[in-house]
């Protein structure tokens, strides 16, 4: 009876605990999922037969040891060996650059309310599209992806820094090169039959689509679906403080009334899972290649205003959802903060920390030759950067800030980051698994 009548307490002082906001609801809404279809992606995601030299996979890059991430501030995809902050150059196969931006986690992505995904939302839900999405191969997206999740996951393998590989050493690479994509015969056609070609493979889709050709997007969804179901993360201490008010640690509760409250928080990283979906422009440092064309001579990315066009989405980029925040670093478009607390720390007071940001803030793998600090070491560009900020000071103590962390660490499922089904042992292509 003491136990019902805490809880029942605690529901009833919500309000009186968010000063600045109110709580969120604690249910979202995910579609539901076809076990068969979410055990295909399994073996998908974490199989090299998706990329173009064999040898990158989805995991490589998203992988639950990193929280889903990849450990680093920049990644390097194809031309690299090993997995994480261990993972090295191949001197045989040198990489052109850097992934250019930070490889995000994917936690949630499965629910309904995430309509718009990557660092600056190029793709998003579009119905006035015949495929419902907008993206950037606009009239080029073909039909059938079951999502903007589906989508998401299969544009790394046109990528020539992540999946595709360098121009014109294979086949994918090549299509790429032309700009053969989405055409018939083009990049993801060659996907798609290298994976039909595989016996095993071609009995489980049949579990899935029956005899149908395999299509691109009967691959893509079933990856979604895999991702959807392996890291969905609605069960932290958080999410039972706020459907049947079961007590934070008394630090945490705290640091979730300055959230919601004093230090703002809530005005971006709103929600169940604190992201306001929308694109803001915070003073991050940007390290690394940036986001350009081959063409492009600068280091420089611009975010939000790459995909709109518009100056006043400049340096914007998607508020990221903070569940399991805790284990997913490096942090920022460009994962230019390894550490948490540097992170929130850069939130207090964005312009000050852009100028005083330290090169050893980062995890960057050894690449001979990297423009990694280009954009920071030009005072015209930070001063670009600076000048979009959004963000006005806050002043936070040392025990505040140490408060926000523990809230941030309520945030954290264990299950969710062990994932359901976990890494294979072994994929239908017989290719190596990073375990």
């Amino acid at each position: 009876m003491k136990q019902v009548f805490s809880a029942l307490f605690v529901l009833a002082t919500l309000p009186a605990l968010a000063t600045g906001a109110d709580l969120p609801s604690p249910d979202a809404s995910f579609p539901k999922v076809n076990m068969a279809e979410v055990q295909l992606g399994q073996l998908l995601f974490y199989d090299p037969i998706l990329s173009g030299n064999k040898t990158v996979a989805c995991a490589t890059c998203h992988h639950p040891r990193f929280g889903t991430s990849d450990g680093v501030s920049l990644g390097l995809g194809d031309g690299g060996i090993g997995l994480g902050p261990n993972r090295l150059v191949d001197p045989a196969n040198i990489p052109e650059q850097r992934v250019g931006r930070n490889a995000p986690a994917l936690f949630n992505l499965g629910a309904s309310e995430f309509t718009r995904l990557f660092h600056d939302g190029r793709l998003e839900v579009d119905t006035s599209r015949p495929s419902g999405i907008r993206s950037p191969l606009e009239d080029a997206m073909v039909v059938g992806f079951s999502s903007v999740l589906s989508a998401q996951a299969m544009f790394p393998v046109l990528s020539p820094d992540e999946m595709a590989g360098h121009y014109s050493e294979n086949e994918i690479s090549q299509s790429v090169r032309l700009g053969m994509l989405s055409l018939e015969g083009g990049a993801w056609d060659q996907i798609a039959a290298r994976v039909s070609e595989i016996p095993e493979y071609r009995a489980v889709f049949d579990a899935v689509i029956g005899d149908s050709v395999i299509k691109f997007t009967d691959i893509s969804n079933a990856i979604a679906a895999f991702t959807a179901y392996e890291w969905r993360a609605d069960n932290a201490p958080f999410d039972r403080f706020l459907r049947d008010g079961t007590p934070l640690p008394v630090t945490a509760q705290r640091g979730l009334d300055l959230f919601y409250g004093d230090a703002g928080c809530a005005t971006c990283h709103s929600g169940q899972f604190q992201t306001d979906h929308e694109f803001h422009a915070i003073a991050m440092p940007q390290i690394g290649p940036g986001k350009a064309e081959r063409f492009e001579s600068h280091n420089r990315d611009i975010g939000r205003m790459r995909v709109t066009g518009n100056v006043a989405d400049a340096y914007g980029f998607r508020t990221p959802s903070l569940r399991n925040v805790t284990a997913t670093g490096p942090y920022g478009h460009a994962g230019a903060y390894a550490q948490l607390e540097d992170v929130v720390s850069h939130h207090l007071d964005p312009v000050a920390s852009l100028y005083g940001y330290s090169s050893n803030m980062a995890i960057l793998p050894k690449l001979e030759g990297a423009q990694d600090w280009n954009i920071l070491g030009k005072p015209a560009e930070l001063e670009s950067i600076s000048t979009a900020n959004e963000l006005a000071p806050v002043a936070l103590t040392n025990a505040e800030v140490s408060d926000l962390m523990a809230f941030l660490d309520s945030l954290t499922d264990p299950l969710s980051l062990a994932g359901r089904l976990g890494v294979p042992a072994r994929v239908p292509s017989g290719l190596p698994v990073d375990q």
